[in-house]
């Protein structure tokens, strides 16, 4: 799905999205309910040298997945820490739960996404790491992938509204990030009638 493939707006998203994980790692890191004992899978030892910026750059670079992916990664991690509030997004997690988050919503939204080993080499870690990583963040979701329309679009419209104040010459028809979710949503709708279908055969 090429639907988001204005460059500027993609570009300002990613801006976007780095500079508000920016802000809540490093307020994480000086938050006194911060335990460095009780660490999850995600932390690493030390901070990597990449900024979130520069890093989720690479992702977009190289993972080819669909812009909407990045819709999708952001309710993902959104929901993770609203399900696991032991586990704080910080410089030493945030980089594992991007590449971790934008896989699995590459996998849930996209028809066509690389495997686990070319993530793993994307995101710069190894192949076994990304394999647990998936399973352990699958399980902080509860497994609640699905992202019905109204969520995607409020989450879409969130994004969309904080781009423009931060750059108000995007507050245009032609470069809205509403604009090219159309087909998203159609999936979206597609899946929630698909899973309403699969709940009426199992009843």
């Amino acid at each position: 799905m090429a639907e988001l493939e204005c460059p500027t707006v993609m570009n300002n998203l990613i801006t976007y999205l780095s500079s508000l994980l920016q802000r809540v790692a490093e307020s994480n890191d000086l938050n006194p309910r911060f335990n460095p004992q009780k660490i999850s899978a995600f932390h690493g030892l030390t901070r990597p040298s990449i900024s979130i910026e520069s890093y989720l750059q690479r992702i977009f670079k190289y993972a080819n997945c669909s812009p909407s992916c990045y819709v999708v990664a952001y309710v993902y991690l959104d929901r993770f820490t609203q399900q696991q509030p032991a586990i704080l997004i910080n410089s030493l997690n945030v980089h594992r739960l991007l590449i971790t988050s934008v896989m699995i919503a590459a996998k849930f939204m996209d028809d066509i996404y690389y495997n686990n080993a070319y993530y793993a080499k994307v995101g710069g870690i190894s192949i076994t790491e990304i394999n647990f990583l998936e399973v352990d963040f699958l399980f902080g979701l509860g497994f609640q992938l699905n992202v019905n329309p109204t969520t995607f679009n409020t989450y879409c419209s969130y994004l969309q509204n904080q781009m423009f104040l931060l750059h108000p010459s995007l507050n245009t028809e032609e470069s809205s990030l509403s604009s090219y979710t159309s087909r998203s949503t159609k999936l979206l709708h597609y899946e929630d009638d698909q899973q309403q279908k699969q709940e009426v055969v199992a009843v």
